[in-house]
């Protein structure tokens, strides 16, 4: 299967789907989500969006409005095919399982490819391209931001004094350079936190995050959902922070008189929802998923 959808039935419950309403699919993916909510609609609309070309070339169906867009450009399409407001919109924001499991897009640690990691294969930015030209402490933010990886400082040193003898290019070529920083007890994980600094920074995914979620509430009607599937603390974060505040840093803002300002949301969920064992042991996945459900006040 080109993907198995993650949290399907909390997803639409959360969706709360009216046959005539106008949803997005901001991550199409391989489309389960996608397929789950068009079977629900009788004259209702279902946009989705997804920068990978590959997810919209191996998915079709004549009753969805395809954009072959990342999700940061969700408002300027909706109002280009006259699409505002909208009843609800869904985003899955893990990379798809044919995204890890095609080898040549060098998402995974379990194969040999280039260095690449682009959702969209037109970005000129890759992790060969991180990997070998950012500047010592360019690469320490981003693997101390992004990857949370507490040796950082030391990582970002020896890539850089690895690729002064020799171009940094493959997946194995990286896992090489790096060994004598990783965690011996519990290497996948830590490789898994390097692979996860560059995809985020190749595809600068956390400031598109925050597009999609101030847009959302932009675009919603009242009453709207907004249903959000994070695979780790960052997007989680930021997700929870814009739900409960409105905005992604500090504290919610308060009026002159310390009155809190109205924010674009309510949370529908007080706790995340998460996979329960038997999808866990079915789709290994959703082991990591965190579901957060709102509604348009």
């Amino acid at each position: 299967m080109y993907h198995n959808p993650v949290l399907l039935e909390e997803c639409l419950e959360g969706l709360a789907i009216k046959p005539d309403g106008i949803y997005v699919d901001a991550t199409y993916g391989g489309g389960g989500h996608s397929k789950a909510i068009e079977k629900k609609l009788d004259n209702g609309k279902l946009i989705v969006l997804d920068q990978d070309a590959d997810a919209m070339n191996e998915n079709k169906s004549e009753h969805i409005l395809f954009i072959n867009q990342n999700f940061r450009y969700l408002k300027k399409y909706l109002k280009y095919y006259e699409m505002i407001p909208i009843d609800g919109l869904l985003a899955d924001l893990g990379v798809s399982s044919h995204q890890i499991d095609t080898a040549e897009r060098g998402f995974s640690i379990r194969y040999d490819a280039e260095l690449d990691m682009r959702m969209n294969k037109n970005n000129p930015l890759t992790a060969k391209e991180i990997i070998n030209t950012y500047s010592e402490h360019e690469l320490q933010r981003i693997f101390s931001e992004y990857g949370e990886i507490i040796n950082s400082k030391r990582l970002a040193s020896t890539i850089v004094s690895s690729r002064k003898e020799k171009e940094i290019a493959t997946i194995n070529e990286l896992k090489e350079a790096i060994k004598s920083c990783v965690n011996k007890v519990n290497d996948n994980q830590y490789y898994a936190q390097v692979f996860q600094a560059l995809r985020i920074e190749v595809n600068d995914e956390l400031s598109a995050l925050k597009d999609l979620l101030t847009q959302s509430g932009e675009v919603m009607k009242k009453g709207g959902r907004l249903v959000v599937i994070s695979y780790h603390s960052l997007e989680d974060r930021l997700v929870k922070n814009y739900i409960a505040k409105g905005k992604f840093e500090g504290e919610a803002e308060k009026d002159f008189y310390g009155n809190r300002l109205e924010v674009p949301f309510k949370a529908v969920n007080k706790k995340t929802i998460v996979a329960d064992d038997e999808e866990r042991n079915r789709n290994p996945r959703s082991r990591s998923a965190k579901l957060r459900i709102a509604e348009k006040i």
